[in-house]
């Protein structure tokens, strides 16, 4: 139950102020409320770029929040259920990096599914960290990645002491979660923090029937994707922290990275996001879910798609599911996730999240309408008639266990050579390649290259996959370590 009064936007109300005070402006940003840029002013609106000021002492400092950011950081962490909040304007990369760079140094073990972001492995190079990973199980039927098993998460913490922490996702991007209660409490027994990337669970906070949300749950931190699911602007997002965690020394790993810029219009949308989830977020999720439960039965009944919900669910590597996730498996169509993605914005206008070798997925949030979801159903169908195929000689996994050589951070920066990627099995990976999205890596830094990963990297690339990472700009070419 909130403690605070939610009905505040204190940033917001803060920038209302100093706009009343016509204040004249000899500092940054130099387009000086918008007069000195006037192409940008038409382009993005008057209002826009008269907010778009510098940090001064009305206003505060995200760096070093004393006052109107510091009031506004208490509201979220109130609304969520955490001890400490903290305003991010470099994504919730910079807050998963935060995270893992406030309980681990160099050398320290942190145990971890494969399954992660590539801004988790970042983490990892950046602070010489040493992953010790999970590999999740995998859904023969949808060729995805599920949530990380507690048996293997046990044996990994006993064969582990003195790892620092344990990172989970939740949920993974297609709405996947694990044991997160229990997994906390092994982790707790064992002196381990619980590190939670919450990118695309903002709306656990707030729903109901939804899985568990990681502070709720006893996590030490998590990491909280506002702009995905919670309505605020791209780029910004929360890192929260449980009440056992040093906000200042949390707040001295964040200001290693984070820019001492910080956007006000992205700080103002987290403030009046917070204010609209916190008084209005139940009514808001539970119509997304609907909308959701709505989707999955009209695709289900088109045939041959198979859009999955909580009849994944069994209790351990699939412990819960996030029924606001439209994930369809499009396999039985004979067409890749990626074509009918393609497909889709193409020949339709209709531009879902991503697809991958089996499996689209289309994110629903607070802005989505039924209509809007009659019109991706009436497309679905419409491919499958047009377009369906036999589906021989398909890829049906969108993830390889991999060859775990070297460390990432030592891997990173090695001295290394390219090669054509053909040409790449049984070298060490220096680099990273994944799929984006979702952006979990293909291989990383330290991984060696096999036959196996390279007809995947193939095949993603006839299929039209967006492959990126490597330091060929045409993924002809990796960067492996010299021999």
């Amino acid at each position: 139950m909130s403690k605070l009064n939610q009905d505040k936007a204190p940033i917001m109300e803060a920038l209302l102020n100093f706009d009343s005070m016509r204040v004249v402006p000899f500092d940054v940003p130099g387009h000086k409320r918008g007069r000195g840029n006037p192409e940008l002013t038409a382009f993005l609106g008057s209002q826009c770029m008269r907010f778009d000021v510098n940090s001064m002492k009305p206003l505060d400092n995200l760096c070093h929040p004393t006052s109107v950011i510091a009031e506004a950081e208490r509201l979220a962490a109130d609304a969520f259920g955490a001890a400490h909040a903290f305003f991010m304007v470099s994504g919730t990369t910079s807050a998963v990096q935060a995270m893992i760079m406030s309980v681990c140094q160099r050398g320290d073990k942190i145990i971890l599914p494969r399954n992660v972001h590539k801004c988790v492995i970042n983490a990892v190079i950046l602070c010489g960290a040493i992953p010790v990973y999970i590999n999740p199980r995998q859904s023969e039927r949808l060729g995805i990645s599920l949530g990380m098993m507690l048996s293997d998460v046990e044996r990994v913490v006993l064969e582990n002491p003195d790892a620092k922490a344990v990172f989970v996702n939740n949920p993974t991007y297609y709405g996947v979660c694990s044991n997160l209660p229990a997994i906390i409490r092994l982790a707790h027994k064992h002196n381990m923090k619980v590190l939670a990337d919450e990118a695309h669970g903002t709306h656990f906070y707030f729903g109901e029937g939804l899985p568990v949300a990681a502070m709720r749950a006893g996590a030490d931190m998590s990491s909280v994707s506002m702009h995905k699911s919670g309505g605020s602007l791209t780029q910004s997002s929360l890192l929260l922290a449980g009440s056992e965690m040093n906000e200042g020394h949390i707040r001295q790993i964040i200001n290693l990275t984070q820019t001492t810029s910080a956007s006000y219009l992205l700080l103002s949308s987290l403030d009046i996001s917070r204010r609209r989830l916190a008084l209005s977020g139940r009514e808001i999720f539970n119509s997304v879910s609907k909308m959701a439960e709505y989707a999955r039965r009209e695709i289900n009944e088109i045939g041959d798609y198979y859009a999955y919900g909580k009849d994944l669910a069994n209790g351990d590597e699939v412990f819960d599911f996030d029924t606001t996730k439209l994930a369809v498996n499009t396999l039985d169509t004979g067409l890749a996730g990626i074509e009918v993605y393609d497909v889709l914005r193409d020949e339709y206008d209709i531009q879902i999240e991503f697809g991958d070798l089996g499996n689209i997925l289309a994110y629903l949030s607070m802005g989505d309408s039924y209509k809007d979801l009659e019109r991706l159903v009436g497309a679905l169908s419409e491919i499958r008639r047009r377009l369906k195929r036999d589906r021989a000689g398909m890829f049906s996994y969108e993830y390889i266990n991999p060859k775990v050589i070297l460390p990432p951070q030592q891997a990173f920066y090695t001295r290394k050579e390219s090669v054509p990627i053909k040409e790449g099995a049984g070298r060490i990976c220096g680099e990273f390649i994944m799929c984006y999205p979702p952006g979990i890596p293909v291989l990383a830094p330290g991984e060696e290259i096999t036959y196996e990963t390279i007809r995947y990297i193939e095949y993603a690339k006839e299929k039209g996959c967006l492959l990126t990472g490597t330091e060929d700009l045409a993924v002809e070419r990796i960067n492996v370590l010299k021999e």
